[in-house]
This record gives C-alpha cells, sequence and structure tokens, in this order.
C-alpha cells in the first residue's frame, strides 16, 4: 500500500487544481447519483472465477453514476469523463466494487507520473484558437483545443494536452478524454476499469483480465455540435427508470503473453477473447441517495476471494488515496476481506 503521506498529498494536488472545491465530499466525480440494482452471473460465468458473485445466484448491487469534474457545478452536456462504482453486497456482510469510467485508458503509470501531471496540468483562462491553428494541430496530428462552451472561462484540457505533448504514454488517455463527448443517459455509455486483476478458476488457473460495461441499449452521445444542457441525466435516469429497467452487460477480457498487465495507459489488442460474466439490471434510483451512494466509499482494491490486484502501481495507489478521500468526508471505512486481513 501506498504510504498514508503521499495517498493524502495524491488526493489534495486534485483538491489543489479544482476551481471550487467541495469540503466534505468527493474531489471529483462530486456530483453523482445512486441506483438499486440486480446482477447475475452467466452460466459461464462460475468456470472463469470462483468469486460469490459470480456463481449464478442473483446478486444486490448498489450503482453511482457520476460526471468527472470535480466541484458543485453540474455541466451535464459538456464533454466529461463519466464514472460507474458498483458495490457488489455478498454474504456475511462483504463487499466486492468494480469502479469503472468511460475512459478506455488511463494517462499516467504510476505516482510519480500523477505529480508531474497535476503540476502540468493545471487550469488556464480560455483562449479560443483560430481555426487555422487547429488545421495545424490536426496535419500534426495532435488533437486540437475545443471551442469553451457557453459561461466557461478556465480551461480544463489545454494543460493535459501539453502533457500528452511531452508523454507518448499518455497520449491516448489524454486523446480520449478530449474526444470523450456526453452521453445522452448514464444507462447509454460504456465503462472500463482500466486496470488488470487477476481471476481464479475452480480447477485454480489464474488469468490475468480487464472488466467493462456495455449498454444493453448501446453507446449514444449527445450531438456536440448542439448547446449543451447544464443539467439533465439524473431526471433522464429517474424517468427512464420509471419506465423500464436498463442493462448492462459485464465484460471480461482475458490477457495474453505480452499483454501490459501493469500499465493502465496500454491497451490490449482487439483480438483478445472476451467472456460475458453476468447481466446487472437498474432497477430504480435510490429513495435514499446519501445511503445508496454518497456514503458508500467505493475502492477498485475492495475484492470477493478470487479476484486478486495486478502489480499496477496506479491501483495500489487508489487503495490509499480512496482512504484518504473518505477521511476527508466522514464516508464508510475500508473493510478487508478475511484472506486479505493484516
Amino acid at each position: 500500500m501506498v504510504d498514508p503521506s503521499v495517498a493524502k498529498q495524491l488526493v489534495q494536488a486534485i483538491i489543489d487544481n479544482l476551481p471550487k472545491p467541495v469540503p466534505g465530499q468527493r474531489p471529483v466525480h462530486t456530483l453523482g447519483i445512486g441506483v438499486e440494482a440486480k446482477f447475475v452471473a452467466s452460466d459461464v460465468a462460475r468456470t472463469y472465477c470462483i468469486a460469490e458473485h459470480f456463481q449464478g445466484q442473483p446478486v444486490d448491487v448498489s450503482v453511482r453514476f457520476s460526471n468527472g469534474l470535480g466541484g458543485p457545478d453540474r455541466h451535464d452536456g459538456w464533454s466529461d469523463v463519466r464514472g460507474m462504482a458498483v458495490r457488489f453486497h455478498l454474504s456475511e456482510g462483504l463487499g466486492s466494487d468494480l469502479i469503472a469510467t468511460t475512459l478506455g485508458e488511463f494517462f499516467v503509470r504510476n505516482v510519480d507520473d500523477f505529480f508531474e501531471f497535476s503540476k502540468i496540468a493545471t487550469l488556464a483562462p480560455y483562449r479560443r484558437e483560430h481555426w487555422w491553428r487547429k488545421f495545424c494541430d490536426l496535419l500534426k496530428l495532435k488533437v486540437p483545443p475545443r471551442n469553451p462552451y457557453p459561461g466557461e472561462t478556465e480551461n480544463v484540457d489545454a494543460g493535459a494536452l501539453h502533457y500528452a505533448d511531452l508523454h507518448r504514454f499518455a497520449q491516448l488517455g489524454v486523446f480520449q478524454v478530449a474526444a470523450i463527448g456526453a452521453p445522452v443517459s448514464y444507462a447509454r455509455a460504456a465503462y472500463f476499469a482500466v486496470h488488470t486483476f487477476w481471476v481464479t478458476a475452480p480447477d485454480g488457473v489464474r488469468r490475468p483480465v480487464r472488466f467493462s460495461w456495455q449498454p444493453v441499449a448501446g453507446v449514444c452521445n449527445t450531438d456536440p455540435e448542439a448547446v449543451p444542457r447544464d443539467d439533465y441525466l439524473r431526471a433522464e435516469l429517474r424517468d427512464r427508470l420509471r419506465r423500464w429497467p436498463a442493462r448492462f452487460m459485464l465484460m471480461m477480457t482475458i490477457g495474453e503473453a505480452g499483454d501490459a498487465l501493469d500499465d493502465p495507459t496500454k491497451p490490449w489488442p482487439g483480438t483478445r477473447i472476451r467472456i460475458a460474466m453476468g447481466t446487472l439490471t437498474l432497477n430504480k434510483v435510490a429513495e435514499d441517495q446519501e445511503k445508496a451512494g454518497e456514503r458508500i466509499s467505493f475502492n477498485p482494491n475492495r475484492l470477493a476471494p478470487g479476484i486478486d490486484v495486478s502489480m499496477d502501481p496506479i491501483l495500489e495507489a487508489r487503495l490509499g488515496a480512496y482512504e484518504a478521500s473518505r477521511e476527508m468526508r466522514g464516508g464508510c471505512p475500508f473493510k478487508w476481506r478475511p484472506d486479505h486481513a493484516k
């Protein structure tokens, strides 16, 4: 586990670059909505992983969808990374978490990279660029900066793009952030866990895997040329679930020799085997939002027996950083599973 003092520095680095930090709340993914759901594993899932929620019985699930930007302002229509944090409620009061975002790959490899990124990718006053400068960027295979949204005065992209110009490993993740857009619904976006995990099968075979959530209704973004709306995602989800449930498929990609197992900036080839591990059914928006999402302290290192972390240094750092964030806002404490007790 990353030293607690370093974990606090990671969280503070994020807070220091926010336009409007909100004490007592998550520094990023501040605004979200909690949903009650059920997960049912596929018939084949249990042959790949012995974890409790892959054995076929219905499992209660808490889901929190969120916007990536930190702070109190809701800009649902802005291009932004969205989050989908999932808590599988297991027996004996234990849980297993899966935290995913609409970002397919991360933009830093380790803690040192993150601290450098936080120094370079700072907020700056927005400057609208002429079309010819954007055309020159495209000729250089660089992502041209977008025009500011109405009322947007500080640029959150320029520093990240400059960092990507200096570091090749960051380019894929930063490019995705710059072009990600805004979904028409939280239920019409795909979410990726980015890190590698190890799953254990009943015969003892361990496999490196990556998880993603794919919406059954399909991925759909808003019109990037239209004037963005500030607040529609929560109301849309409430209305959608009042009429019928929404569903996601949990997909598990199996890594092979040569794939990056400890670097979330590197994608795996599209030819890798993918297994449909089960169906998540969103049933209704929770009445008690504080209990269903805001008080839950999701952590990608909280895993059921049968699923283990890799040596990914960013995944390791997230354990301490999420705990530091939890302590700042008074969330529920991290609970180790029995075989991880210290």
